[in-house]
């Protein structure tokens, strides 16, 4: 190694200790409920429910919700966490902060394949401090490990251009991501794209013709066949061993869950979710910085996109179908946020971090970069005014917040779409001629070290900020219901998922028309609920009302601080024959209140 190779390094390997403290630091707290970021704590005993059947029981199913169809692969890591280190918590977060570690890793080794050493270390630094990255990563939800995986499936195709059998790791990789989530379909689609562009490109001088493209590379070919036959031979072997002998399982969970229980496919639905992007989360928010430097980057691949590396061209698509599932699929739910964050981060640290002597971060030849950037295409403006509309809208949430937290956002999107439309036909009109004095081809160092440590600092201050207030009620409401219920006891309802991860209680999960949701009201054999009584009963799903309707002489025996909306969040347990003879109906829990129906 030469001594600034060592150098560089040096600095992921630090901001990777750096992001390994912020991940494993306090792992058993409770999730940020001021300024939140989208984390429903409760989830994570459901998701983790077959494992922790394993674990404890020695069998997969005890009732009959089975996530293990929807994510064998999370369900898999996570068995492997609590055989190695016992059933509780942080066990159970120990698999998502490895795979933010993992991705931080991965991402560090694909930007130095795709931008260099510079590129490398800002990306191995934003990543690894990254406060909404950091704080799903010590969730366990599928999340974090489904990112992971797409981190590695993109790295791995960058490195194709150091040795195309890469390729093979690569399609394998965006394989786990697809198994552990089924979201990551739109990764699946963007990959299997630019493969098949780059094969085509290469077969046929027409084309080639037709899009003003160069000719790929040899390597670049053989990289896209080995990425499409490592993701064949891999997908091949997940449905032999585990789809087809669970063929019915798996269709009716990922049927129920991925297509029966999804939203509006309106006009008028899809135009009302792309227009909640910018305001809905605090996502982008939280990461303006970013956004700003990923869409100019975005805008660099677009205009030099006849030379565009498979790396850049897939970082684009990774970005730009990402932000058409969101708009597909829901908008309102900040974990479907949580896909982007690499992308946008690996794009804002080619933009910043290319430099000379490093290998170009958009061009597959040529020795500069700080080659003339050639002109934006006119039918690349709907990409320019839509992420002006990200920029400009994620600005005026922070104006507009009282009546975005009211959902009212009508206002905030008439005031940004006419800005947006504007900025980005005259950003599109001034790239066709003056690119070159828009997007400088190497930023000075001391400029790029001033931009990250700002943006560090930021994520920290947010880390420390949340610090500083942190609970451990989710956690300790767990140990005490361990020390009220023995071993085995059968509880009703989607919290004592929720709260089980620290004892032994058996839960039994009630779904929107899935997991024992048809003997929800009959069964008998369950003596107890946990729910919440604040913010409001069944705040954790409306069907849990119906089991407490069923039983109208229950009794509260036990009630429980908990941390979700913020404080005075509070949890109960029921007992659903509570009252004897002789002695008064427990009182009628209140009502869901008008607004919340």
């Amino acid at each position: 190694m030469s001594p600034t190779t060592r150098h560089a390094a040096a600095g992921i390997a630090f901001a990777l200790l750096l992001g390994t403290a912020l991940r494993l630091v306090w792992l058993t707290a409770d999730p940020p409920a001021h300024g939140a970021v989208g984390i429903v704590w409760h989830d994570e005993g459901a998701w983790a429910h077959n494992a922790r059947n394993r674990a404890l029981w020695g069998t997969w199913r005890t009732d009959a919700w089975n996530p293990v169809f929807v994510a064998p692969v999370f369900t898999a890591l996570e068995y492997a966490a609590f055989r190695e280190f016992g059933v509780g918590t942080w066990q159970a977060r120990v698999v998502p902060a490895a795979s933010g570690l993992f991705a931080a890793a991965a991402l560090a080794i694909g930007l130095w394949a795709a931008g260099g050493r510079r590129a490398a270390m800002v990306g191995a630094w934003l990543l690894s401090t990254n406060y909404v990255f950091v704080m799903w990563n010590r969730a366990a939800l599928m999340e974090s490990t489904m990112t992971a995986f797409i981190v590695a499936g993109w790295a791995a195709y960058a490195m194709t251009r150091w040795r195309p059998a890469f390729g093979y790791v690569a399609g394998t990789m965006v394989t786990l991501a697809w198994f552990t989530k089924a979201a990551a379909a739109f990764f699946v689609a963007a990959i299997v794209f630019d493969a098949l562009l780059t094969l085509a490109l290469t077969r046929s001088a027409r084309l080639r013709a037709i899009v003003s493209v160069d000719s790929p590379s040899a390597d670049d070919a053989r990289g896209a066949v080995a990425t499409l036959v490592g993701m064949a031979a891999s997908a091949a072997c997940v449905v032999v061993l585990f789809v087809v002998p669970h063929w019915t399982d798996y269709r009716f969970y990922n049927w129920q869950m991925s297509v029966t229980r999804k939203p509006s496919y309106t006009v008028r639905a899809l135009m009302d979710r792309i227009s909640w992007l910018p305001f809905v989360q605090g996502f982008f928010t939280r990461m303006w910085a970013d956004l700003v430097a990923a869409s100019l980057a975005t805008l660099v691949v677009l205009s030099q996109w006849r030379r565009a590396s498979p790396a850049a061209r897939l970082l684009v698509l990774w970005l730009l179908v990402g932000f058409v599932e969101l708009a597909v699929h829901d908008a309102g739910n900040e974990r479907r946020y949580v896909m982007l964050i690499p992308a946008l981060i690996a794009l804002a640290a080619l933009l910043v971090g290319r430099r000379k002597g490093d290998c170009p971060p958009y061009l597959s030849t040529g020795d500069s970069p700080r080659q003339p950037a050639e002109r934006l295409p006119w039918v690349a403006a709907p990409v320019v005014v839509f992420l002006c509309y990200l920029v400009i809208g994620t600005a005026f949430r922070l104006t507009l917040l009282a009546d975005v937290v009211a959902g009212q956002l009508s206002q905030a999107v008439r005031m940004s779409v006419p800005l947006a439309v504007a900025c980005g036909v005259a950003l599109t009109w001034v790239w066709r001629r003056r690119a070159d004095r828009l997007v400088p081809g190497e930023w000075p160092a001391w400029t790029v070290a001033a931009l990250v440590l700002a943006i560090v600092a930021g994520d920290l201050a947010q880390f420390a900020q949340w610090a500083v207030r942190r609970t451990t009620r989710n956690y300790e409401a767990s140990l005490l219901v361990g020390r009220l219920l023995p071993a085995g006891t059968l509880v009703h309802g989607k919290l004592a998922n929720g709260l089980s991860l620290d004892n032994r209680i058996r839960p039994v999960f009630v779904g929107n028309h899935f997991g024992n949701y048809d003997d929800r009201t009959s069964r008998d054999d369950v003596r107890y609920v946990l729910t919440y009584a604040s913010p409001y009963v069944g705040y954790e799903g409306r069907v849990i009302r119906d089991v407490l309707a069923a039983y109208p002489h229950r009794a509260v025996v036990a009630r429980f601080e908990v941390t979700e909306t913020g404080d005075g969040d509070r949890a109960v347990l029921v007992d659903k024959f509570g009252a004897r003879d002789g002695e008064p109906p427990a009182p009628v829990l209140p009502a869901i209140p008008a607004s919340r129906e």
